[in-house]
């Protein structure tokens, strides 16, 4: 049995807003910076733990509470049905921005960017294995079976003859690759998204704070999985697909670049009141609370309304242009939003502000 690496350079950039340091004539200075991801690491799959499971290759994910990545451990998932496989979700680029279009189940593999992910995906359906006789078979040339225990499996050997470790599409220094006849057709099949216990497994990994690139510098301790969400029995990645660069300092850019409001900076909390009559302090503390209450509510409902209709995007498996056309929806919300809180804290801010003492002689 041949095991796989798989090296990649995920020359995603993401741009995320940070607090601006300093203020200027009543307004706010905004910066952002762009992140590259590590590359994906060099790992061993694991060995098929059953009958009936498929492979779901590791990929960099993003977490935006964080602001790091952290990497998902490929892992055998079983088959949410007989005769379902597993699509990789992709990276795309489009519009100025990287989109994820995540993964699914149905009964072909479709389009995922041309991705090269090894283990039988290599940019187009998938060669590990096939179903038939209500049983999957595995191809020993491209999966790690124990055939002491799986009996179902035959060798068919793959010629990958074009190593691309680019792992997302379109956009700059990306995979041109574009979906076939046939793959578009897929892509209206019926699909499921991610059984739970792959939900679980992205989680436990969001969770552990080893599998974050600034810890692990591209090289995750734990790089694939036997069973989603069970991390005690793993393989460790061999090292990393790259040289680890930490994110870069901030350079200071345009106020206003985030795309959803989960993306965007916190705001900078105004100086506590010092008028020098405590009275009036404390009812211009009380004011200020009350707005950014109002400002953190109105944040939160457009957070989760824009992560409802991403889901459900997800789940109608949307086309590239339909989920560029939301995004760019989102990004209007999200930059409307931010420049009416803005005017809101200017305008606070100078309503707070002391009268001006004037010395000298009354004007004539």
């Amino acid at each position: 049995m041949r095991k796989f690496g798989v090296q990649a350079v995920l020359l995603l950039t993401l741009l995320i807003g940070i607090s601006a340091s300093s203020s200027f004539a009543g307004g706010q200075v905004g910066v952002s910076i762009t992140i590259a991801p590590p590359a994906l690491p060099v790992y061993a799959q694991p060995v098929c733990p059953g009958d009936g499971y498929i492979w779901t290759p590791g990929y960099w994910a993003w977490d935006p509470n964080v602001g790091d990545y952290y990497w998902v451990p490929g892992t055998w998932v079983p088959a949410p049905q007989v005769g379902f496989f597993w699509t990789p979700g992709w990276w795309g680029w489009g519009n100025g921005f990287y989109v994820w279009h995540g993964g699914y189940w149905g009964p072909h593999v479709g389009f995922y960017g041309g991705i090269n992910y090894g283990f039988g995906y290599f940019g187009t359906g998938y060669v590990g294995g096939r179903w038939d006789g209500g049983h999957f078979f595995y191809n020993r040339e491209v999966t790690n079976v124990n055939v002491t225990v799986i009996h179902n499996v035959y060798n068919e050997h793959v010629d990958v003859r074009e190593v691309n470790h680019v792992s997302f599409n379109g956009g700059h220094g990306g995979i041109e690759a574009r979906p076939t006849a046939e793959e578009e057709a897929y892509d209206r099949e019926h699909h499921e998204a991610p059984v739970a216990a792959q939900e679980r497994h992205v989680e436990e990994a969001r969770s552990n704070e080893q599998l974050r690139a600034t810890y692990n510098h591209g090289k995750p301790p734990i790089a694939a999985t036997a069973r989603p969400g069970d991390f005690t029995e793993h393989e460790p990645a061999r090292e990393a697909g790259g040289e680890y660069r930490p994110p870069a300092a901030a350079t200071p850019r345009n106020p206003g670049t985030a795309v959803h409001a989960r993306d965007l900076p916190e705001y900078n909390k105004p100086a506590a009141p010092n008028t020098g009559n405590p009275k009036l302090d404390q009812k211009y503390q009380k004011q200020q609370d009350k707005m950014a209450a109002q400002q953190q509510k109105e944040r939160q409902q457009l957070e989760q309304r824009q992560e409802q209709e991403d889901q459900k995007l997800q789940q109608r498996n949307a086309s590239q242009q339909r989920v560029q056309q939301q995004e760019q929806k989102h990004q209007q919300q999200t930059q409307q939003m931010y420049q009416r809180h803005t005017q809101q804290q200017q305008h606070l801010q100078s309503k707070q502000q002391p009268p001006q003492q004037h010395g000298g002689q009354k004007p004539r």
